[in-house]
């Protein structure tokens, strides 16, 4: 918002230029940015007083079809008006709009307090809460996703069968690949780094028209940030070049599922908490602690980095795929990889998300999660694996289906400790409601199976 007496730069450039529009969205339950144009005279009112949003966002799927269980937005309430302000801080240009100026909102209380079920503020209320611990948990997100040589037009035309895969076979790392897609290759690095969402690193990963990127480390709440608006850019990129990139958990039984890695540190604005030169293999206590605090209970924060029914089909043992909260040093089969450097370097990979998580609703989890383990001084119980698991028997391993994990989730004082109870219950709801999508479905499986023999 503006500071007294002084406009804020955002808003300044926005006066300055001959722009007649501006862009704003906010996130849905499921991660998905949900926005519109504003007119500039619009946008100059709503950056100053926030703006009407209709609070079905938070009451449909991604789908759009309507909850029947939920109790903060629903048919009973006649889907009214909530209140969207937007954070002046995030002001971008879209370079692929013809440079339209660019911000992201969050949902507010009339009085201006945090919307308790909005995925943006519930990452802000774990980082109050770091903040008043005098840490700040610096994070940087990774994704891998298959593309497809695909439009809207013609997946529809498949009715979601038999996607034509970008390019063919198993092809890591590959500089042929690349070459071969240049334009969409350069159009990610460019165009991403002009819309404030740098990537440190882009290359193919193995599988058929699989990429991974690295975007740039950052403070939490913008590190989340760059990952839903990478998530979006990509998609709107790639319709450019008759690519169709998806970040489904895993969309095929033949191929390695789609991970959304998340890398952490604790600062306290001047040194990395997490390196201690003194201590075994460089982690401090407060490491240990943080480390600690995910192995013990990441399972219970589980639906927001596993959200659908698809992200399940990942944990198949034998594949990249973490499936036990394991932890291990520089061991890339580890739920928590621990990357043991430099004073600025060392930190925490957790390797459970998969792709299809809301940016937002996964940090949340995984700082919740370390937090509590500092909080309460945790003690790591058990060994680093090494290899593929070695060193894991005896540890309980994730379960399959969405439901299991929703189920743990709703009942989670730690959960409703750091996220709140309308959080809790109101995304565990919208979790139940994924999964009854799910037993109402008739798959292309079950006719394979069942059409003619049975």
């Amino acid at each position: 918002m503006a500071t007294r007496g002084k406009e804020h730069p955002a808003l300044a450039a926005v006066r300055q230029s001959d722009t007649g529009k501006v862009k704003v969205a906010v996130s849905d339950i499921d991660g998905i940015l949900r926005g519109k144009y504003l007119h500039r005279d619009k946008f100059f009112g709503a950056a100053t007083s926030g703006f009407g949003f209709c609070d079905v966002v938070f009451g449909w799927d991604s789908h759009d079809v309507c909850y029947d269980n939920t109790e903060v937005t629903g048919w009973q309430h006649g889907f009214p008006d909530a209140l969207a302000r937007i954070d002046l801080d995030t002001a971008r240009h879209v370079p692929w709009d013809g440079g339209v100026p660019f911000f992201l909102g969050e949902f507010v209380n009339a009085d201006g307090s945090a919307y308790p079920v909005c995925p943006r503020q519930t990452l802000r209320r774990v980082l109050d809460r770091a903040r008043r611990m005098g840490v700040t948990p610096m994070t940087g997100m990774e994704f891998e996703w298959f593309n497809f040589a695909e439009t809207p037009q013609t997946w529809a035309a498949k009715q979601g069968v038999s996607p034509t895969s970008l390019t063919p076979g198993m092809f890591g790392y590959s500089m042929l690949r690349m070459n071969g897609n240049r334009e969409f290759f350069n159009a990610l690095m460019d165009e991403m780094a002009a819309f404030r969402v740098p990537i440190e690193g882009l290359h193919t990963e193995t599988g058929p028209g699989v990429y991974e990127a690295a975007i740039a480390f950052s403070e939490a709440l913008e590190a989340a940030d760059r990952a839903i608006l990478f998530k979006t850019g990509a998609k709107e990129i790639g319709h450019r070049f008759g690519i169709m990139p998806s970040f489904m958990a895993k969309w095929s039984q033949q191929y390695p599922g789609c991970s959304g890695h998340i890398h952490q540190s604790l600062s306290d604005g001047r040194r990395n908490l997490f390196h201690d030169a003194r201590r075994p293999r460089g982690m401090s206590s407060v490491f240990e602690s943080y480390l600690a605090g995910q192995v013990a209970c990441l399972m219970e924060f589980a639906p927001m980095f596993w959200p659908t029914v698809n992200s399940y089909k990942r944990l198949v043992d034998g594949y990249w795929a973490p499936v036990k909260p394991t932890w291990g040093i520089d061991n890339r089969t580890a739920s928590f990889r621990v990357i043991a450097g430099s004073p600025t370097s060392t930190r925490l990979e957790t390797r459970c998300p998969g792709a299809d998580v809301n940016p937002y609703l996964a940090m949340a989890a995984v700082i919740a999660a370390g937090l509590d383990g500092v909080e309460k001084g945790l003690k790591l119980t058990t060994p680093p694996i090494t290899g593929t698991n070695q060193g894991a028997e005896g540890i309980e391993r994730a379960p399959r289906t969405l439901i299991e994990t929703t189920r743990r989730f709703r009942q989670s004082d730690i959960a409703r400790d750091w996220l709140g109870d309308t959080f809790v219950d109101h995304f565990a709801a919208t979790r139940e409601w994924e999964w009854r999508q799910w037993l109402d479905a008739v798959t292309d499986w079950e006719l394979k199976r069942y059409f003619e023999i049975i």
